[in-house]
């Protein structure tokens, strides 16, 4: 019964972002205010938004209503019904440059539009797409196919458009920077060939990056759509792959392919922000019978400056959870690293039970483990719904260890359970320590976001003071021993009781020389506290509870 019931759970598992993130043939993230949009494949060109690159909204109207595109359109490409194809948006001129394919499925009777925009929001009286006319077509006897428009500026800022597909490859012209239209169609250069399509081209250093899509697309979760590269000093081409294969030549080193439930991914755009890049991209949901998904990955580089692509926004590592809603942070609250034990948020004392190891299980997925004792965190009984609490338990590899982790624009983190899509967050935006963790539907709370800071090292960890020792425990009316043991401590040293607020309630400075416990006797109300002992050489903590 029990596999039973997992398994029908296991239908709602995380995918990726939040909200209306359906998205086949993303354009490159643009921004318009403090609103992010991207243009997908569908009806009239249509339009999401985000306001912190997590969730995602569709937008009010498509660029063309139906039946209102320009009639210059149909006669260029018979038969078109109204549903564009792979669009992408480009800021320039104090305008937004909205490119779009005209095309039926399996012909290269195709066209690549223009149309712009002085703003993308739908809320403006200025908001109105002027149609600026046809970019290039293609007919049944071309030698190329007119679909997949991106665009990018070179060394000398000059402005490129690429575009192609299956049918003749990938061709690249270049473009009058005020009208965004072709300088001379006459001139073309083609940049790879075999069954390619979907181009992009970046600058980083002194190399040109291709991008480019093989495989079958469009057959969820039967696609086998993969993101390949290669690069050229000029970009113009020729671009080689890491083996020195010319992409005109079938070359391309695979960058991003299928990956567990991650299938077919494609149509990839690159944003840069405060740092971070950011890449949109396509996928086929594999929980979901391969529905068109959209997801953000990282752009990093190697050694040898060759672009890497992850959905990991996290290195491995252990870390401090800090809330973004107060100073608090993630607490295996007790201390005592055993199952059951409850996740809470509590006032940073940098104890080992406030400290997490994060693993990388693929596609942004992780499994996180309390520094103390090694269990994982988990949502308490698997359960997906609307409340569900956080707890530690042995890892078992269960969808409910499992943590998708999101980047949001400012740099915090979102973290859903894999075990359906609802994120971790602290109930009620409560800022009291020992609150328990629990799910809850995004919203965009900062009760809801979380940050990291640098990884904590921990090579150099046997040289630091040993965690105290605390009798009885629990401790009864208030009054406990600290134990100093065989611990080798000159000069003065402080006790301290502090609440879990974080507020002195009791201190005592003593001699620990000869003494090797000190008894601590104040009468304390029922609950938690947090026991310090300071030396000039450090500083020791442990929580103690109080009945």
């Amino acid at each position: 019964m029990f596999l039973f019931i997992t398994s029908c759970l296991a239908i709602q598992q995380v995918y990726a972002l939040q909200g209306a993130n359906g998205a086949h043939d993303p354009s490159t993230i643009v921004k318009s205010g403090n609103t992010y949009w991207i243009f997908t494949t569908g009806d009239g060109v249509y339009g999401m938004y985000s306001t912190d690159l997590v969730s995602w909204t569709p937008g009010p109207r498509p660029v063309f209503p139906i039946g209102t595109w320009p009639s210059w359109i149909n006669a260029k490409v018979p038969g078109f019904a109204g549903n564009f194809w792979a669009p992408e948006c480009k800021f320039m001129n104090g305008k937004y440059y909205l490119y779009y394919s005209c095309s039926t499925f399996g012909s290269r009777v195709s066209a690549i539009g223009l149309a712009t925009n002085v703003t993308l929001d739908p809320a403006s009286p200025n908001y109105k797409w002027e149609d600026q006319g046809e970019v290039v077509s293609t007919n049944a006897s071309s030698a190329v196919n007119a679909i997949d428009p991106a665009l990018f500026e070179d060394a000398d800022g000059k402005l490129w458009l690429t575009y192609g597909s299956f049918f003749g490859g990938i061709r690249m012209t270049q473009l009058d920077k005020t009208t965004g239209k072709p300088l001379d169609l006459g001139t073309q250069y083609a940049l790879a060939n075999g069954g390619v399509e979907a181009p992009y081209v970046i600058r980083n250093g002194s190399y040109y990056y291709l991008f480019v899509n093989r495989g079958a697309c469009c057959q969820g979760v039967n696609s086998t759509y993969n993101v390949q590269v290669g690069r050229s000093a000029s970009p113009t081409g020729p671009y080689l792959d890491k083996n020195g294969v010319n992409l005109n030549s079938n070359g391309g080193t695979t960058i991003l392919a299928t990956a567990g439930h991650y299938i077919g991914p494609g149509q990839v755009g690159v944003y840069q922000e405060n740092g971070v890049t950011y890449v949109s991209h396509h996928y086929y949901e594999g929980f979901e019978n391969g529905a068109p998904k959209l997801s953000l990955a990282s752009l990093l580089w190697d050694a040898a400056q060759w672009p890497v692509l992850t959905r990991d926004w996290v290195a491995a590592g252990r870390y401090q959870i800090t809330s973004s809603n107060s100073p608090l942070v993630w607490d295996a609250w007790g201390c005592t690293g055993t199952a059951g034990q409850a996740i809470a948020q509590g006032t940073n004392a940098n104890l080992a039970c406030q400290q997490w190891d994060f693993t990388s299980l693929g596609n942004g997925e992780y499994k996180i483990t309390n520094a103390l004792g090694g269990l994982a965190a988990e949502v308490a009984s698997c359960s997906p719904y609307l409340g569900s609490k956080l707890q530690l338990n042995a890892y078992s590899g269960l969808l409910c260890q499992q943590f998708k982790i999101e980047r949001a624009n400012n740099g915090s983190y979102v973290f859903a359970s894999v075990n359906g899509n609802r994120v971790v967050e602290v109930p009620n935006a409560s800022q009291t320590p020992g609150v328990q963790l629990g799910l809850w539907d995004y919203n965009g709370c900062n009760c809801q976001r979380w940050t990291l800071g640098n990884a904590i090292v921990t090579a150099n960890a046997t040289s630091k003071l040993p965690e105290l020792a605390i009798y009885p425990s629990p401790v009864t009316q208030g009054k406990f021993t600290v134990e100093l043991g065989t611990l080798k401590l000159t000069g003065p040293v402080r006790v301290e009781v502090l609440s879990v607020q974080g507020q002195m309630v009791y201190q005592q400075q003593f001699n620990p020389q000869p003494r090797l416990e000190v008894a601590v006797d104040k009468p304390l109300a029922a609950g938690m506290y947090l026991v310090r002992l300071k030396t000039s050489s450090g500083q020791l903590t442990k929580k103690i509870v109080v009945e």
